[in-house]
C-alpha cells in the first residue's frame, strides 16, 4: 500500500508534528560574497547525504554586495540527514548563517 506524500504532509500538519520525511526542503545559506559559496553549499548538502535540486539554486546579493545568500531545495529521506545538512553548513567557515 502506498501513501500519497501530500496526504502524509496533511496528516502531520493536522497532528502538529512539523516536517514529514521523506520530503523536499529549502535551505538558505548566507556568507560573504565569494564565487565558490554556491559550490560549498552544494558540496556540504551532498556530503550530508541529501540530494540538492540543482535547478532550484537561487542567489541574492546584499545591498552593498558584501554578502550573498544561496537558496537550494533538496530531497531528504530522514530527520537525521536533514539535521546533518544544517550542521555541516553551519560548521563551514564560509557560511555565516542558515535559514
Amino acid at each position: 500500500m502506498t501513501t500519497d506524500l501530500n496526504q502524509l504532509a496533511q496528516t502531520a500538519a493536522d497532528a502538529g508534528h512539523g516536517f514529514v520525511f521523506p520530503g523536499r526542503f529549502e535551505v538558505t545559506a548566507f556568507g560573504e560574497n565569494q564565487p565558490d559559496l554556491e559550490a560549498i553549499v552544494l558540496s556540504e548538502l551532498t556530503a550530508a547525504g541529501v540530494v540538492p535540486d540543482l535547478g532550484s539554486v537561487r542567489h541574492r546579493h546584499s545591498s552593498g554586495d558584501r554578502y550573498l545568500a544561496v537558496a537550494v531545495t533538496f530531497d531528504c529521506d530522514t530527520r537525521e540527514r536533514h539535521e546533518e545538512a544544517y550542521r555541516r553548513l553551519r560548521a563551514h567557515p564560509a557560511v555565516r548563517m542558515t535559514l
